[in-house]
């Protein structure tokens, strides 16, 4: 009876099951133990919390991608029977285990791109966090899924709202997407005033609790621009069908507009909760606890243009996904290493969109890219952007 119970719920892989979304995706799971169970967890260095998690959660299977820390979490977990691999060739073939019904990718950046394809072939579902895989190499990524009949279930809000607001329409063309924008804490702010920001002022964003990585990326319109890219490949779209417009409430989390004019948007607080949730439980909507909005609370919804002459990031992503090829794995790359650069105190807060364009200038062109040509392309581009960090 135990084991036909288990049979019905879905089992987990959590890909970067330490960081931001990886906990929240935990607190949704144990929320709901009649219908999830994690099969495995991974993390890149925080075997600490790691450990913990995995004496709560009681995965198959455990990944630390640090192989130093391969010991320290192996004792720790030996004697509650969960398998313990190391490294990076580890994190690519633990998503191929039977047990597993989907994989949610929440690593961070390029990392995601190599597992997230191998769960793929394994024909696992996927609920993608990692929007860097789609950017790096979206048309290896959805062909293989379209391939394998594997879904690709959006996990970012905004792109989980598009998706939502397409149930049901699936056979009615888009004319058009809204990705909305918060702008970010600097929003309103000009090129004189951004000189100064600091690594702390950049770390607090005015609605969202998420990772260092993703703070910054947004802060700086980055994130928005990555998100265009995923939504061309999760939807299919033409850049001229995908605008972005700044909303600072972050309630309306993306809209739809019909090819009849009508538009149809997806509201909620902003809640990371909910769209992990959405995507592991999708088809269906399971209940959850989570507030609810009050239109009360929030008199006025406003909206403005995103300011692409400040934030030039954005455009930098328009840039790349119309030119195509290699040139968004290009700017991806270039942006990890300038966005840590920043986080490492080594440079100001508007070179990184400075040293992201000139790497898309200076890095090697690749019209129809492969896989090789899509990792050769990642660590040219790293590396052209570390030679103009140095000083």
């Amino acid at each position: 009876m135990q084991k036909e119970e288990e049979k019905q719920k879905k089992h987990i892989a959590i890909l970067g099951a330490t960081g931001s979304i990886g906990t929240q995706a935990l607190d949704v799971i144990a929320a709901n133990p009649d219908k999830f169970v994690v099969e495995v967890l991974t993390s890149n260095t925080q075997a600490d919390l790691l450990i913990e998690q995995a004496i709560r959660y009681k995965p198959n299977a455990v990944v630390i991608g640090d192989e130093s820390l391969y010991k320290k979490v192996s004792d720790a977990l030996w004697e509650h029977d969960i398998k313990t691999y190391a490294g990076a060739a580890a994190l690519e073939q633990v998503v191929e285990m039977e047990e597993i019904d989907i994989v949610l990718t929440a690593l961070v950046g390029y990392a995601g791109l190599k597992p997230t394809l191998n769960a793929i072939a394994a024909k696992k579902a996927i609920a993608l966090a990692n929007k860097e895989t789609l950017v790096v190499a979206g048309d290896l990524v959805t062909e293989l899924a379209a391939k394998n009949r594997v879904p690709l279930l959006p996990v970012d809000s905004e792109h989980s709202a598009i998706f939502q607001c397409l149930a049901g329409e699936f056979h009615n063309p888009i004319e058009k997407i809204y990705l909305t924008a918060s702008g970010g804490p600097f929003r309103g702010w000009d090129k004189t005033q951004l000189e100064s920001v600091t690594r702390a002022q950049a770390l607090k964003h005015p609605n969202w609790e998420m990772g260092a990585k993703i703070t910054i990326d947004s802060a700086t319109l980055m994130n928005k621009g990555l998100e265009v890219i995923e939504a061309k490949w999760l939807f299919q779209l033409k850049p001229e069908q995908i605008d972005v417009i700044v909303h600072p409430q972050s309630i309306i989390h993306s809209i739809v507009q019909f090819t009849d004019g009508s538009m149809k948007a997806q509201m909620g607080l902003p809640d990371m909760k909910l769209p992990i949730q959405y995507a592991m439980a999708y088809p269906k909507r399971i209940y959850a606890d989570f507030p609810r909005f009050n239109f009360l609370d929030y008199p006025q919804l406003t909206f403005e243009k995103a300011d692409t002459e400040t934030f030039q990031n954005l455009n930098l992503a328009y840039e790349a996904m119309n030119r195509g090829g290699n040139a968004a794995c290009i700017l991806n790359a270039a942006n990890e290493i300038t966005n840590k650069a920043f986080l490492d105190e080594k440079i100001g807060f508007l070179d990184i969109a400075r040293i992201n364009a000139d790497c898309m200038a200076k890095a090697t062109f690749v019209k129809k890219p492969t896989l090789d040509d899509y990792i050769q392309s990642n660590t040219e581009a790293r590396r052209i952007a570390e030679e103009l960090i140095k000083p």
